[in-house]
């Protein structure tokens, strides 16, 4: 009998062998094939990037205010100042009250009361919160200051919600955090990208430093059942890139839960350039891949860390109707507001060079990217609405075919060993 090939949804069936080839949908035929998601922890724009204008004036300068001291509320206010510390002394408060509490509708002016003696993060070393107003620059992170100059970056690129990280990577992954204000959800049943992708016949992948665990497979269960399909150690990224077989979507975790000297994630008080190196390492695996020509990898952090940034988050479209889960003596708030400035870059062939987008954007604006590639649908009235972040690149030619040369992302070993080993 002769083969007839039919077409069956996305999947092409041939049925003299009942062989099934699915391939995913390409509604706007882009270049991208390989989409690689790497989220860091816990740093503002301000904190990371206020002095990037000194080598990409596009980019929103820090300016030299700064917040009160709460030491003396009628001295002269705390500054931003360059910090000489690769490790900080401990987290800063970045929970849903302590990021209302900054903010302080609008004003700015509440990150070092949130992090004084009184806070939930009250560290004796810093009884005024003054290190929130610590910032670094390119003789700190030569690395990112090259990859942010380099390719296409945004100063309106927000968290999604005022609180800490569960809420804000639910976020990224099912455009809403389910009322979650809290890093107190585990497992969750509600569905997320990961479904979709599947049901989209997108082949997925979960690369992580701390193998086995990962986000995803923390935070759903549908991820965490199925994790000997699609979660791997960070080798099997560096190798699956080497080879030309990364998957049509990865997501890339650092080491969380380890010594500040070893943590790759960048939380407080692990050492900035230790998180450095993981992402170059990361970046330079992929562009050294076959797959480069067709990738494009989105970098961020998740939320602040309670670091200062002086830009007013704008107000967002609610996710849905399902309200924050408050508890006795929380701030009062609604998902109707972004949280602040993370970094942000795209590196990809087709990113544009030396680029600054001042369009409003959040983690929502990455999920909306993949669903927009693969012709998926949104997930909430939050990503639905997203920016997917297209003035950032240009698909008409790749501007860096051949990829570019990046600063080495060395590591103090002064620095290094000034860290806490525990």
């Amino acid at each position: 009998m002769a083969r007839r090939l039919l077409v069956v949804g996305f999947c092409a069936v041939v049925s003299s062998t009942l062989l099934t080839a699915c391939i995913p949908k390409n509604p706007h035929k882009l270049p991208v094939d390989h989409i690689v998601i790497l989220m860091q922890e816990s740093r503002s724009a301000d904190h990371y990037l206020g002095h990037l204008n000194a080598v990409q004036p596009d980019y929103a300068p820090e300016p030299m205010t700064g917040n009160p001291d709460p030491l003396n509320p009628m001295g002269p206010p705390i500054l931003p100042f360059h910090e000489t510390k690769y490790c900080e002394s401990s987290d800063l408060n970045h929970s849903w009250n302590g990021e209302h509490q900054a903010w302080n509708q609008g004003a700015m002016d509440g990150f070092t009361a949130a992090n004084d003696s009184s806070s939930a993060n009250a560290d004796p070393t810093d009884p005024s919160g003054a290190r929130t107003m610590g910032y670094f620059d390119q003789t700190d992170l030569p690395f990112y200051y090259g990859l942010y100059k380099t390719f296409a970056t945004n100063d309106h690129y927000f968290q999604s919600v005022l609180s800490q990280t569960f809420p804000n990577r639910l976020y990224l992954y099912a455009g809403t955090s389910f009322g979650v204000i809290r890093n107190d959800s585990f497992a969750s049943t509600h569905r997320s990208i990961f479904n979709e992708l599947d049901e989209g016949f997108v082949d997925w992948k979960v690369y992580t430093a701390q193998y086995p665990l990962s986000f995803p497979s923390l935070l759903f269960k549908y991820v965490s059942t199925r994790a000997a399909q699609h979660v791997f150690p960070i080798s099997q990224y560096y190798a699956d890139a080497a080879g030309g077989n990364l998957p049509s979507v990865s997501f890339v975790d650092p080491r969380f839960l380890d010594t500040p000297r070893i943590e790759s994630d960048e939380h407080p008080p692990s050492n900035i350039q230790v998180g450095q190196k993981f992402v170059a390492d990361v970046v330079n695996g992929l562009m050294a891949s076959p797959n480069w020509s067709s990738s494009a990898l989105f970098l961020t952090y998740d939320e602040n860390g309670g670091f200062y940034d002086h830009m007013a988050p704008p107000a967002a479209p609610k996710p849905d109707n399902v309200p924050p889960n408050l508890q006795p003596g929380d701030t009062p708030g609604a998902f109707d507001r972004y949280g602040f400035r993370v970094p942000v870059v795209v590196v990809s062939p087709y990113a544009k060079r030396h680029y600054v987008s001042h369009v409003v954007d959040d983690h929502t604006s990455i999920l909306r990217f993949i669903e927009m590639r693969f012709g998926l649908p949104a997930l909430s009235n939050r990503d639905v609405n997203a920016d997917p972040m297209g003035d950032m690149f240009d698909f008409s030619k790749p501007h860096f075919a051949a990829p570019p040369k990046l600063p080495p992302a060395v590591i103090d070993q002064t620095q290094l060993q000034a860290c806490p080993p525990s």
